[in-house]
């Protein structure tokens, strides 16, 4: 097969819209990959969206009409029979991603038309093309009039979530605005496109799907083969099978070899047709093989895969591994316990949003750089959320390489979703090139149906406008368990995330499945938390804004202020300041500045989260996991996220990876509530030994009382050690902490009052630099008790990064912090009084 990639220069133009669409009725530059809103960006024709108030500037461009067109050369091969014989040559137009309502021409004759952001298209173009120069054309309807328009013709909006109605259209939800995203409804060729040339047989896809039995690997490679003789274009995408049967055997061959870890095993089988099409099962066992393990659990061996039929050949890496759900009722409701290899895994997880708005600009660089971040937090799961995209395979493959798991929820979102053909007959191929493209992925452990829409239905009031119409509950109970059956059997199903895995309970129901946790921060205390009892919290979080130099790069307010103009501009939740006011008081003082503002903002969205996890924790193993709202952001913005847009590590980034340590220890009141308990949890792989010492301690450092213990915890469990009154009990809690120190679980100081209520002192420390090539070493010495010290490096230079945050010191002790892309910083700047902060200067 060769391939003429149709990448690269185009022109783009306006076709028709608002009156601000008119200067470009004339051509613009544009590169494919890619969507308008980058090409007008980068030929400076429009202000930058995330920039000040550009949103609302830029907002005609998702009502405007658009034209994509390039001329390419066409070498003029044959597209007729050769010398005599059968052999027919196909040349196919192949789209990989187009961004959404497109129509597509070749010299002046239509191709096909697609629908669907979420899959790719196949036609077949033999017959337009001619030698020499041929003009391609795609059109795409304007997005936001057309999803009002599609509403209005069936039956009018069904309920959904923020300003637009993005569930008539199969695209990327949050690319209409969210409560944590910019409005920027994009058009274009999202990913590859090209020509591709075949003759006699092709590989439409395949499914190697992997089990292990005892210590051997089995591989089952389902392979679907397409014809060139086919003609006519009956596989308009990629991915599922075949929808023109054969009633006979082709006589082809379908080869199989896969080989890594100084084995190889190779098969083959027989290419048959029927209803489904021409398609091939071949099974190969690989004795002794070597599993691979979650991040934490073992290694991460992979296996190379190779498919051979005809001349044509696909390649592509699997691991071998099982993966179960556990969800059987119990005496305490139901759990949500993933087994991979047959052994428990608590989940330490975060959620994954698209990691910018505009999906072309996610580089392999920039999703290894947010993959990382999750794995240097102690995350071991990621979330790819339903309102989002299925995700590029550098997301899958890393994840793959690194033993991070992934929870891949189907692409429904916060809405009600049509069941009828004009929207099904989109879904269902969607979802089998979905299943299909990422099947081969060990990383990939569970299938969600849906985000937040069944709970919705239960609770958010949506059943009054629903009588009598379809809403996706069809999707989930139906259609995607049988997709999910036939393609991919080898992965647990969940119809939904909250989801309580019975038709009589409430799908948010905290004994039972999965819940998500957000009345905490709409309208609760953080300590709420603790009124929880769940079994699984797929997902809960706490807002704080992003780094400095993120918000005051697009913030541009005179003087700043938390409610100016611009600052809400990139505030998106219903009224997020005030929950952000309200959730500081009694845990903070009242910020006197806009600076203190953004540090206690930031703080509490930590300890929020902190006490939230150690809670959850501190309840293995009735609960088996928890997955954080949110680990990332797609622009400049005041989020529930860990790590900001620019990449900067939020100070909850840091109380994530304390609270996600392996073995924790935490201390929780006790069971009947009369006392203090030190629960150690063990979310390795194997049974440990922690040797604990816990001490009462003054600000001073003095030891006013101790106890000291020594605790086995197994796998996946926790072991609960009641203080001694004299220990746990505190006069003076303003000037005294808990230390506990374990040799497994590592060092936890433990405040036994608020920041507001603690006598924390305005600069309990020294400090030393020590410029660096890359940076600076800074260290700094405690003379008395320092809470929650923190260096923000980047308010220096924007593209700094720091090592070390949210570290709590007694007198005498010392952290180091490593200062890196900031050559050249200022040493005296790096020590300056909004640059090195502590939850202390809050005080004064």
């Amino acid at each position: 097969m060769e391939r003429m990639t149709l990448d690269g220069p185009w022109t783009l133009e306006a076709v028709a819209g608002p009156a601000e669409s008119e200067p470009f009725r004339s051509p613009v530059e544009a590169v494919v990959p890619g969507c308008v809103h980058t090409d007008l960006l980068r030929a400076g024709r429009i202000p930058d969206p995330f920039d000040g108030d550009g949103e609302a500037a830029t907002q005609w461009i998702g009502d405007t009409v658009w034209r994509y067109r390039r001329t390419f050369t066409w070498d003029g091969t044959s597209t007729e029979h050769r010398g005599g014989t059968d052999t027919v040559e196909r040349h196919d137009l192949v789209a990989e991603g187009l961004d959404t309502l497109a129509t597509i021409e070749l010299n002046g004759l239509v191709v096909g038309t697609t629908a669907n952001q979420h899959r790719s298209y196949r036609f077949p173009v033999g017959h337009l093309l001619r030698p020499g120069d041929n003009e391609l054309v795609v059109t795409f309807d304007a997005p936001v009039p057309a999803a009002v328009r599609l509403s209005e013709q069936h039956g009018g909006e069904l309920p959904h979530v923020n300003h637009h109605p993005y569930n008539a259209l199969r695209k990327n939800a949050s690319n209409f605005g969210w409560d944590w995203g910019v409005d920027v409804a994009t058009s274009g060729i999202w990913r590859s496109i090209g020509i591709e040339s075949w003759t006699g047989v092709r590989i439409a896809s395949v499914r190697p799907l992997v089990d292990v039995d005892g210590t051997t690997g089995v591989l089952t490679a389902h392979v679907d083969v397409e014809h060139a003789g086919t003609g006519g274009g009956f596989r308009q995408h990629i991915g599922s099978a075949p929808q023109v049967a054969r009633s006979a055997s082709t006589g082809l061959e379908a080869r199989v070899t896969v080989s890594g870890h100084s084995t190889s095993v190779t098969g083959s089988g027989r290419v048959t047709g029927g209803r489904a099409g021409e398609s091939a099962a071949i099974r190969l066992e690989l004795p002794d093989v070597a599993v691979w393990w979650p991040r934490g659990h073992g290694e991460q061996p992979l296996y190379d895969v190779r498919v051979e039929v005809g001349d044509d050949v696909w390649t592509g890496r699997v691991g071998f591994r099982t993966v179960a759900l556990d969800t059987a009722a119990d005496a305490g409701g139901a759990p949500f316990l993933l087994q991979v290899n047959d052994e428990p895994v608590i989940v330490r997880g975060a959620n994954w949003i698209p990691d910018h708005a505009y999906l072309t600009e996610m580089t392999p660089e920039r999703y290894a750089e947010r993959i990382d971040d999750a794995i240097e937090a102690n995350v071991n799961l990621l979330r790819v959320w339903g309102g989002g995209i299925y995700e590029s395979d550098d997301l899958y493959d890393r994840c793959d390489e690194l033993g991070v798991l992934v929870w891949q929820d189907f692409l429904f979102a916060c809405a009600a979703y049509a069941e009828e053909p004009w929207l099904a007959d989109e879904v269902e191929p969607e979802v089998r090139e979905a299943v299909t493209r990422l099947s081969p992925h060990p990383s990939l452990v569970v299938w969600n149906g849906n985000n937040e829409n069944l709970v919705a239905y239960a609770e958010w009031g949506w059943r009054p406008s629903l009588v009598g119409r379809t809403w996706g509950n069809g999707y989930y109970r139906s259609l995607l368990p049988a997709v999910v059956a036939e393609l991919d059997p080898t992965r647990p199903y969940t119809p939904g995330s909250p989801f309580s895995f019975d038709e009589y309970l409430h799908p948010n129901d905290d004994r039972n499945g999965t819940v998500h946790i957000w009345d905490v921060w709409n309208t609760k205390d953080y300590t709420a938390y603790a009124d929880w009892r769940p079994r699984f919290v797929a997902e809960f979080g706490y807002q704080g804004p992003p780094a400095w130099s993120s918000l005051s790069a697009v913030v541009h307010d005179e003087p700043l202020d938390p409610d100016g103009h611009e600052m809400l501009v990139h505030q998106k939740a219903h009224e997020g300041n005030r929950k952000l006011a309200d959730g500081m008081r009694g845990h903070l003082p009242e910020p006197r500045s806009i600076e203190d503002w953004h540090w206690a903002a930031q703080l509490n969205q930590a300890h929020a989260i902190r006490f939230g996890m150690d809670w959850f924790r501190s309840r293995t193993p009735d609960n088996t996991g928890m997955v954080v709202w949110q680990l990332n952001d797609d622009w400049p913005v005041v989020s529930w996220a860990l790590v900001d847009h620019a990449g900067h590590r939020k100070p909850v980034w840091y109380a994530v990876r304390q609270a996600y340590r392996p073995v924790l220890a935490t201390v929780q009141p006790s069971e009947d509530g009369t006392g203090t308990e030190v629960v150690v949890v063990n979310a390795g792989a194997g049974t440990i030994t922690d040797d604990l010492v816990v001490e009462r301690r003054s600000f001073d450092g003095t030891v006013l009382a101790s106890t000291s213990t020594s605790v086995t915890v197994a796998p996946a469990d926790a072991v609960r050690v009641p203080l001694p009154v004299e220990v746990a009990r505190s006069a003076d809690p303003a000037g005294e902490v808990l230390v506990v120190t374990g040799t497994a679980s590592g060092r936890r100081v433990h405040d036994l009052a608020e920041v507001a209520d603690q006598r924390l002192g305005r600069r309990p420390f020294t400090t030393r630099v020590e410029p660096t090539d890359d940076g600076a070493r800074v260290t700094v010495t405690a003379t008395d008790y320092v809470r929650d010290l923190s260096l923000f490096p980047d308010r220096l230079v924007p593209t700094a990064r720091v090592d070390e945050g949210l570290v709590s010191l007694l007198s005498g002790e010392h952290v180091v912090f490593t200062v890196m892309r900031a050559p050249g910083v200022d040493a005296d700047a790096l020590v300056g009084p909004l640059v090195l902060r502590h939850a202390g200067d809050l005080l004064h």
